[in-house]
């Protein structure tokens, strides 16, 4: 899997949940330990990391569309 910013699990910019997502690990205790060492690097590394990652790493791809052909009515026209 490419690593990329998360669509669906995201709090700011989806960097953490499409690390989370990469890494097969619970966003939420990515998040964690993101605050806990930005906040203990007096701030600017943590901060400055997350900046550059949010810039960088491309948005996850949207879902495919699902489609479905409508079923077969030979009675009507097609329109």
């Amino acid at each position: 899997m490419k690593l990329c910013r998360s669509r669906d699990d995201r709090q700011l910019a989806g960097v953490c949940g499409g690390l989370a997502k990469h890494f097969d690990l619970p966003a939420s205790k990515l998040r964690v330990i993101w605050v806990l060492g930005t906040l203990f690097s007096a701030a600017f590394p943590g901060v400055l990391l997350y900046l550059a990652l949010w810039y960088l790493l491309p948005e996850e791809p949207p879902p495919a569309p699902s489609f479905e052909p409508p079923p077969l009515q030979p009675w009507k026209k097609a329109t």
